[in-house]
């Protein structure tokens, strides 16, 4: 063996040697009134939800003055109503609003005339005033290939009939179900002339002070089949932002945490817990804020500074995006009902209703530090206390890990020093509520 050879294996033995044995992550506990509720989400209800969104003909935003069947406002109102029914189920807890304005005309914009723009809006308050909220998202609106047409069909069965029909149904499992933290359910309109109707609501919940700790973002989920022909319903994309617009990226750089950003962690916790549940798939996390070229609903939430992330289909069709029904040299274009896969579509909505469940029923995120004011080869963390939590985990990974890989129980305390090297590992804190609940997991801040 040559010594350089004999040098790099000395050089992996000393590193494997300094790292201690692994304490597996737990697959989070699951509750049965959680689990109990995703199982009535029902393929048959998506499919008539989509089929009457896709039936009102355009969903565009300049389609809002085509009647009482036909348009936006024709679909928002069939919305609004889907939600009232709903709320029935709520024993009051849930109410319905509109989120309106009127946004002047601005070409630059993809805004050629002053035009209203009408989200619905359905909010599920939480037994506890002090918890966070969270949101599941989508938008209303459709385009076909002329984004300013508002009178041509723009079936928009896909995009984002599927997503809508989604949140509608995740309502109506959730709507009974006690939780602490307020649920947001949100269909925005004006999302394809640059998410108007998301910014509206999100600068608005900013402007509030409202303590929103998560948007779960649905846009194109509803085909299992992509551009390929291959069937793939078993996985959804996960995106999520990996640096905020306002973050420190000299900090970052500092201490890697280049994939630990809120929104990178609300991901990890959708994988964890979405995996767990009983949906039928599996996420993949995505660090990145969208697709190339397109942009979704979740970025007016990171804008404010909320965590968000985008679920979306594992392989996308762009002939059956942003396009006019038609047939050319053969192909089929447009959004149609056809291509969608419902039994697929009713995995996504289980999948987000158990995270946003699952979040709405744990702790808050605690709010965590490292003590980097000496230089030490250990790790010593320490947190605000979180209402309702009974105990503490300790979460870790390797750098180049992209999920955590370890997990010690820290027991009732807000201040713990591991025997592990803060330079080698990325620590984070999550609480844990007395039903085995977890909160998304607090990512530290180096205070020297």
């Amino acid at each position: 063996m040559s010594p350089y050879r004999r040098l790099a294996l000395l050089v992996v033995v000393s590193l494997c040697c300094a790292l201690p044995a692994r304490a597996d992550v737990p697959a989070p506990s699951l509750d049965p009134a959680v689990a109990a509720a995703i199982a009535r989400i029902d393929a048959a209800n998506l499919r008539a939800t989509d089929t009457r969104l896709v039936a009102f003909g355009t969903r565009s935003t300049f389609s809002e003055k085509s009647g009482p069947n036909r348009g936006i406002f024709a679909a928002r109102d069939y919305v609004f109503d889907r939600f009232g029914q709903i709320a029935r189920s709520s024993g009051g807890r849930l109410s319905v609003a509109l989120d309106s304005y009127t946004q002047v005309a601005d070409p630059a914009k993809r805004i050629p005339r002053d035009v209203v723009i009408s989200s619905v809006v359905a909010t599920l308050k939480g037994d506890d005033p002090a918890a966070p909220t969270y949101v599941m998202s989508s938008h209303l609106d459709s385009r076909n290939t002329d984004n300013n047409d508002g009178i041509h069909d723009a079936p928009g069965a896909d995009d984002n009939g599927s997503a809508v029909s989604a949140v509608l149904e995740a309502a109506r499992v959730l709507a009974p179900l006690q939780m602490h933290g307020t649920v947001i359910f949100a269909c925005f309109d004006s999302e394809e002339q640059g998410l108007f109707g998301s910014a509206h609501l999100a600068q608005g919940l900013k402007a509030a002070h409202v303590d929103v700790e998560g948007d779960l973002n649905n846009d194109i989920i509803g085909a299992s089949v992509g551009d390929d022909g291959v069937k793939r319903d078993d996985m959804v994309r996960i995106y999520s932002e990996a640096i905020p617009t306002a973050a420190n990226v000299r900090l970052i750089n500092a201490i890697g945490s280049e994939n630990d950003s809120p929104s990178n962690e609300l991901a990890r916790y959708a994988k964890e817990t979405g995996d767990a549940y009983a949906t039928g798939l599996t996420g993949m996390l995505i660090w990145r804020a969208d697709r190339f070229l397109r942009g979704g609903d979740h970025e007016s939430f990171n804008a404010q500074g909320f965590a968000a992330l985008r679920f979306t289909e594992p392989r996308e069709t762009f002939a059956h995006q942003h396009q006019d029904v038609r047939v050319e040299n053969g192909v089929q274009y447009g959004d149609l009902l056809q291509y969608l896969d419902f039994d697929y579509l009713a995995k996504v909505t289980r999948y987000n209703a158990a995270v946003l469940a699952s979040l709405a029923l744990a702790p808050a995120t605690p709010k965590v530090s490292v003590d980097t004011k000496a230089l030490t080869n250990d790790t010593t963390l320490f947190w605000d206390p979180v209402p309702r939590a009974v105990r503490y985990e300790v979460v870790r990974r390797l750098t180049t890990e992209p999920t955590w890989s370890a997990v010690q129980d820290a027991g009732n305390v807000t201040r713990i020093t591991l025997p592990l090297s803060k330079d080698i590992w990325q620590f984070a804190v999550r609480a844990v509520d007395a039903q085995g609940h977890r909160s998304q997991a607090g990512f530290p801040t180096p205070v020297r």
